[in-house]
């Protein structure tokens, strides 16, 4: 078992990708203790990293301190994998993986995964194809009914150049017949993704190929309600009261398709004042989160 409490890995996933993670422990002197208590897995959202601002930053602790333990991932897609061109969204199920493996291999066997915005659809298409019996559920945290429906609207809602259609096309034409394993890729900038100026803050930055894979139409493995129908795990979706990018159909619609699929374990959780961030009101958010994990109590 390892010690200290707090401890930074890296993790060679299956298909060679070298990722990071960081493990917070509940304090207890006994490793059977710790191993036999849950512990959330945490997937970071768009170009996030596990010190990012909000969940990713501040569960760790906040989990801890409450008797949790939690493993915070940095994906192919953290940082600037989108952009240096790593970052395809189908191969972040393997890091998932290297996650999953590490914890069971230490012993755990209450897993819990947590998915973050991005992260979350992440978390979706890794459980629709796995079933590990140690995983016991997932939280779901602003999770986009499909990122490519998502970005298309804002998109067309503030008039990007080039419009979602034209890099649609753009990306047919660099990238070929079968895009997935085209050996050609070129970075594209996206002026006026965010806002209605070309100021860095409202322009978006991708290669063709994770734009593809990611955000384009026949990115199917980043549309939460294709995904979520093979999902069945307990699944805990939250929302934040204020979200600016999530609507509050999205859950709902989320949730009967899990439904009707025939997984009755689908909450739905809205936090009182927070937005997309669901760590803007903490307390409401652990209060959630514990039930999943400990719902005797």
């Amino acid at each position: 078992m390892i010690h200290p409490h707090q401890t930074l890995f890296r993790l060679r996933t299956h298909d060679g990708f070298m990722m990071s993670g960081h493990l917070v422990l509940k304090e207890d002197d006994l490793d059977t203790n710790i191993l036999k208590t849950p512990i959330v897995i945490e997937v970071h959202g768009l170009l996030g990293n596990f010190l990012a601002r909000g969940t990713p930053r501040l569960l760790p602790q906040a989990l801890r301190e409450r008797d949790i333990s939690s493993f915070s991932i940095n994906t192919r897609l953290a940082f600037a994998g989108q952009i240096n061109g790593r970052g395809i969204f189908d191969e972040t199920i393997h890091d998932i993986d290297a996650a999953v493996d590490f914890l069971t291999q230490e012993g755990f066997h209450h897993i819990f995964i947590l998915g973050y915005s991005l992260g979350a659809s992440m978390v979706l298409h890794w459980a629709g194809q796995r079933q590990v019996p140690q995983v016991k559920g997932l939280i779901l945290e602003g999770t986009h009914y499909a990122i490519p429906d998502t970005q298309r609207k804002r998109l067309a809602k503030w008039e990007s150049i080039p419009s979602y259609e034209e890099l649609y096309a753009q990306a047919k034409s660099v990238l070929g017949e079968d895009p997935s394993r085209s050996e050609h890729d070129e970075m594209v900038v996206i002026y006026q993704a965010r806002g209605p100026s070309r100021s860095p803050l409202h322009d978006e930055i991708f290669t063709y190929k994770t734009w593809w894979h990611m955000m384009g139409p026949e990115a199917y493995s980043a549309m939460a309600y294709k995904q979520i129908s093979r999902v069945t795990l307990p699944m805990l979706l939250l929302r934040g009261e204020h979200d600016p990018l999530i609507e509050a159909w999205e859950a709902e619609a989320l949730q009967r398709i899990a439904q009707e699929a025939g997984n009755t374990l689908v909450s739905i959780k809205e936090i009182p004042g927070a937005g997309h961030d669901c760590m803007e009101n903490p307390e409401a958010m652990l209060q959630e989160v514990l039930h999943l994990l400990r719902p005797s109590r």
